[in-house]
């Protein structure tokens, strides 16, 4: 008897199959281990809805496209204040798992020797700025698609293995600030890009092929060689064999000459205090110089670090100024005032104030000058004008009748052959600069709102200042010349300025960072070079990196190309300002602004928005940022649950999918 034949029913069965609706994706061992890991650690990963059943809506966790394969890969967790020492166990079923971003926290305790053991196909690993100890772990070295490591600023301990090696497509390693000992191993990675190990307690010589890294790469240790000093094997030897007991002779001409020294040193100062008094007598008064605008006093960085306070009249003195009379003005001339203000004081009360030192600038040097009748001002005393006196006069009579909520009113100004002062209001919060730049231990971070409303009241500022003319321009647009209330409402101040120095004058500092690639002459700069200036003020303001360092982030790369480089590897939250972080309720808003900076700085003026359309963008971002605010409160005060959280990652700069769509 022959078998059945079954071949008709073949086709019958492929036809159900296809029926069948598509398989989705297993979570639940991916859902597991982050339960596991939210279970062991304190902070915000306790806000996810674990009612969900898929973790792919949680916040920081995103999942594959692949209906098939899909599952988590990527979990970002910065800043989220979590604490804790991570479990054995935290990753052992996010096998496809590709980004990995736990900084900004204080995460502790030594890593599990194989925590890393199922990420095969983990390609960026950032744990910087938390409190983990121990030694690196081995499983972490096994991992060859791993391309960005970055253990900075923790306590790691130990010997650098030479188990690195292992890592061929390694292209950022940073393992700066930690607690690393013994010499660095000879690494062999080829497209080893970024790297630093500065601040650890390493020894020996740099080896032969990281000698192309910058010396900030090893700076903090005991290193020589490369960037390095030179390695001088037999200074230790030699010194040891040297350090014989002076003779007698020798102590003697050593004390000799220390007394021969101090009697020199003696004479010197009695002739300079000689010299001092009798110029005193000849002088009189000897004149203020001018100062730099409040913008450079309470702006830059560069205070003088003394808490020095003298008389207006010795500034001249004490900076080398060949002074004022303090009798009638200087040569017949006084001060010229600006406002309906009115003539509140003359030069004579100006030169009788106590003057402290803020700072130095580009165009002069700033002062707090505090007035007998307790008036506060700012002086700037211009440096290097090249302009003649008219066209000095008629150049800054256009800057005094700049009157705006969002400038820094010019009060009154002072011209000689020798001098040249203006006068502005004394902003005692200083300047955006030294609020982003200056030491944060002590004040209150600087959050969105504070950020976002600075950016919409500088631009303000500067697309008023653009409505006067189409030839009118800052021509010195930078954070240091944003200056605060003490409401954080900012003031641009500086403008106007560039057009009164001289063609051979050194401006390093303004142009470094901000200046437009098509600006070649420093005093002739267009509304479109300003509009390149703000947008690295932008990306600034919401990176809290300084445009003007030299290297940024360990590579010389400027702010504008290097923010643009991390957007394109989709790893956006890279950019921002730790202290932005924790805002993730604005994270839409903060990328759009990033966003408008990008744009700011195209490499072709015609490519660039105007200032107008500048201001317009940054006022629909705050209007969005307000009621993204107000949909926020409503979710808590409606649901009684957790608020609503946006679907967009700082880390991809890109929406998330959500079952709704």
């Amino acid at each position: 008897m022959k078998p059945p034949n079954l071949l008709p029913t073949a086709p019958l069965l492929l036809l159900l199959l296809s029926l069948l609706p598509p398989t989705t994706p297993d979570l639940s061992s991916d859902r597991s281990s982050l339960l596991l890991l939210r279970s062991a650690l304190r902070g915000r990963a306790l806000l996810w809805n674990v009612s969900n059943p898929t973790p792919c809506l949680w916040t920081g966790v995103t999942c594959s496209n692949n209906s098939s394969s899909g599952g988590v890969t990527a979990l970002r967790l910065p800043g989220m204040g979590l604490s804790g020492p991570l479990p054995q166990n935290a990753f052992q079923n996010l096998t496809q798992l590709v980004t990995l971003s736990l900084r900004y926290n204080a995460l502790s305790g030594p890593l599990p020797p194989s925590l890393f053991s199922s990420l095969a196909s983990l390609r960026n690993l950032y744990l910087q700025q938390n409190l983990f100890s121990g030694p690196i772990p081995s499983s972490l070295l096994s991992l060859p698609t791993l391309v960005r490591l970055d253990l900075a600023y923790n306590n790691f301990s130990g010997p650098i293995s030479p188990d690195f090696n292992n890592l061929t497509r390694l292209g950022t390693l940073f393992l700066n600030n930690n607690n690393l000992t013994g010499s660095i191993p000879n690494l062999n990675l080829p497209n080893l890009a970024q790297f630093n190990v500065s601040f650890n307690h390493l020894t020996g010589p740099v080896p032969s092929n990281l000698t192309s890294q910058p010396a900030g790469a090893f700076l903090g240790n005991s290193l020589c060689g490369g960037p390095l000093l030179s390695c001088n094997n037999g200074t230790t030897s030699e010194s040891g064999s040297k350090s014989k007991a002076l003779s007698g002779g020798a102590i003697a001409g050593i004390v000799i000459g220390c007394v021969v020294g101090l009697l020199m040193i003696l004479v010197v100062l009695f002739f300079i205090c000689c010299r001092r008094k009798s110029v005193d007598k000849k002088s009189g008064f000897e004149g203020v110089g001018g100062a730099k605008q409040r913008e450079v006093g309470q702006i830059t960085g560069d205070k003088s670090g003394e808490d020095t306070t003298e008389s207006m009249s010795a500034v001249g003195k004490s900076t080398g100024g060949v002074g004022l009379s303090g009798r009638s003005g200087g040569n017949g001339k006084s001060l010229v005032f600006f406002g309906k203000g009115g003539r509140m004081f003359d030069l004579e009360d100006l030169l009788r104030a106590s003057a402290e030192v803020l700072g130095k600038g580009t165009f002069g040097t700033a002062y707090k000058a505090v007035l007998e009748m307790g008036l506060v001002v700012a002086v700037k005393r211009l440096k290097e004008v090249s302009v003649p006196e008219k066209e000095f006069r008629e150049k800054v009579e256009v800057v005094g009748r700049m009157e705006h909520e969002n400038l820094v009113s010019l009060r009154a100004y002072y011209y000689s052959r020798d001098e040249k002062l203006l006068v502005y209001d004394y902003m005692p919060m200083g300047s955006l600069s030294a609020l982003l730049h200056g030491n944060r231990s002590g004040r209150t971070p600087l959050n969105w709102e504070t950020r976002s409303a600075i950016a919409l009241g500088a631009s303000r500022g500067i697309a008023y200042l653009h409505s006067q003319g189409p030839s009118l321009s800052h021509g010195n647009i930078k954070s240091s010349n944003i200056l605060l209330t003490k409401s954080y409402e900012p003031r641009v101040s500086d403008f106007g300025l560039a057009q009164l120095v001289g063609p051979n004058t050194s401006t390093p500092n303004r142009i470094a960072g901000y200046r437009a690639p098509e600006v070649t002459d420093t005093r002739k700069v267009s509304q479109k070079s300003d509009v390149y200036s703000f947008g690295v003020l932008l990306l600034e303001l919401m990176t809290g990196k300084a445009p003007t360092h030299a290297l940024l982030n360990e590579e010389g790369v400027d702010l504008p190309r290097w923010v643009q480089s991390v957007v394109r590897e989709e790893w956006t939250v890279e950019v921002f300002d730790p202290e932005l972080l924790r805002y993730q309720s604005f994270e839409e808003e903060m990328v759009q602004l990033l966003q408008l900076g990008v744009d700011c700085v195209a490499q072709y003026p015609d490519n660039r928005p105007s200032m107008a359309e500048v201001h317009s963008r940054i006022e629909e971002i705050c209007q969005s940022s307000l009621q993204s605010n107000q949909d926020t409160l409503d979710d808590i005060v409606n649901d009684g649950d957790e608020p609503h959280q946006p679907d967009i990652s700082l880390d991809s700069g890109a929406p998330h999918s959500s079952v709704a769509d």
